[in-house]
């Protein structure tokens, strides 16, 4: 009865901190919450616990949970990929504009629930640190998964950002001060964290959810961090190490079965019961498809550009994108279900086998291994019933490859994590392909404004070039 208490206390913590800035949370001198914090970390159930409630609030925090201004929606605003369906909706507005200011609340709620994430699980790893009664097994797997969810906070932060604050601790007056650090140093705790991670996580999946972490997680998350940061050799090796397990994942041939719970395509997936209600449809299904008989209750649509861009015969085209006939709407249909009760069929994806294959077909290329990009492409291809691009073509230049690649990418990663979004930003085409489609781009529309609310509560946080 005791451990349950503690439990519940424990994450009543969690949700303070969820609706709550956690710089107020910390400043709370109650000896209390120390001795919680003590029991929580005193045994395995507990303690398994608190990382549960981890991702339970990435289901529920704005940047992950794929709602309305999550990294996947607005991001698709940023890019080429959607449009707001409300010209008064000034706030979505700017992100579509590229034009956002620093006051922007939804820009605030990315920053700051992204850095509540990161300060849970530095609350996570100093528990384990300091606990001297969980079993080895337990405290080493909860670190591995504590740092991996670290690694990809920060991963969205030095992406959308650039220069950010790398807090590694719970301490208020240090953190309060932080001034940026450069994304060299970011990206190298971003590895050191996931190397760590990869070399303590279990490989299976625990209770055979893929909504846990296990090390082909970390795996598939570093083969994009090395992607990022051109490390080519290194980006191939590790996506090989993930594809190549053809036991535990798979390019399933039926489109439709992708965003299903536990597809066996997904890497890694988050569950909509994490939200604590009894809806089961995920975020993404419920922001992305536009309601049938209210289509004024919706926010996002996509470009018609994206949609042209889809060969005729692409199985994706028929399967993944819809229309709503009563405003000539296309919309992402990657979610089937936009509302649903006590009928828990599909998850929020996060990470999966398909961009493992573009991972490796980019980091060949770059290797000039030009037969083994075309194979990977191709086994995305070959899903989607579209035209095999053949090694004998003596106009395919690596060139060229490289863009049909960044293009699959496109297709096949639609208003997914802002795929599209980041990719125009790594590979130095935001500009060239932006500036024609929005009349007001400018160069450093790169990166999203360090909020100003942020900046009010730290004088050491500096702006982004053009805010």
């Amino acid at each position: 009865m005791k451990t349950q208490v503690y439990i519940k206390q424990f994450m009543v913590i969690i949700f303070f901190c969820h609706f709550a800035s956690c710089e107020e949370f910390v400043e709370l001198e109650s000896p209390d919450l120390k001795i919680v914090s003590e029991v929580v970390f005193n045994n395995d159930v507990t303690a398994i616990s608190a990382m549960k409630g981890i991702y339970n609030e990435l289901v529920r925090a704005t940047f992950s949970g794929g709602w309305q201004n999550s990294v996947t929606a607005l991001a698709s605003l940023s890019a080429d990929e959607c449009t707001g369906l409300s010209i008064t909706n000034l706030t979505y507005t700017e992100f579509e504009e590229n034009e956002i200011m620093p006051s922007n609340t939804r820009n605030l709620e990315v920053w700051s629930s992204a850095y509540n994430i990161i300060y849970m699980t530095n609350s996570i790893l100093e528990g384990l640190e300091n606990s001297k009664d969980l079993t080895e097994e337990i405290r080493i797997q909860l670190e591995g998964e504590a740092k991996f969810v670290r690694a990809f906070s920060y991963f969205y932060l030095v992406n959308l950002y650039g220069p950010v604050p790398l807090l590694l601790s719970t301490e208020y007056q240090i953190n309060a001060r932080a001034a940026s650090n450069s994304k060299e140093e970011v990206y190298g705790q971003i590895l050191k964290d996931l190397q760590e991670a990869i070399g303590v996580l279990a490989d299976d999946y625990k209770e055979g959810e893929r909504t846990y972490i296990n090390r082909f997680a970390a795996m598939a998350l570093m083969s994009r961090v090395n992607l990022y940061q051109q490390n080519w050799t290194a980006a191939e090796n590790w996506s090989s190490q993930v594809i190549s397990e053809t036991g535990r994942f798979e390019i399933l041939e039926d489109l439709n079965e992708v965003f299903l719970a536990n597809s066996r395509e997904a890497i890694w997936q988050l569950s909509p019961v994490g939200n604590g209600d009894t809806s089961t449809q995920t975020n993404e299904g419920a922001i992305f498809i536009i309601h049938p008989t209210s289509p004024s209750a919706s926010l996002l649509k996509l470009n018609d550009d994206l949609v042209g861009s889809f060969e005729s015969q692409d199985k994706r085209l028929a399967h993944w994108i819809d229309l709503h006939e009563g405003i000539n709407a296309y919309y992402p249909y990657k979610y089937k279900d936009r509302n649903s009760t006590n009928n828990l069929t599909e998850y929020s994806m996060v990470l999966r086998l398909a961009e493992q294959y573009l991972i490796r077909a980019e980091a060949r290329a770059m290797l000039d291994n030009l037969p083994g990009a075309i194979a990977d492409l191709n086994s995305i291809r070959s899903r989607a019933d579209i035209p095999a691009i053949l090694e004998t073509d003596p106009t395919l230049t690596k060139e060229i490859l490289l863009e049909l690649i960044l293009n699959e990418r496109r297709i096949e990663l639609f208003t997914e994590w802002g795929h599209r979004w980041l990719d125009l930003k790594r590979t130095e085409n935001t500009s060239e392909v932006l500036a024609p489609k929005k009349s007001l781009w400018q160069d450093t529309d790169v990166l999203y404004p360090v909020p100003e609310q942020e900046r009010l509560k730290n004088a050491n946080l500096g702006q982004n070039p053009g805010y």
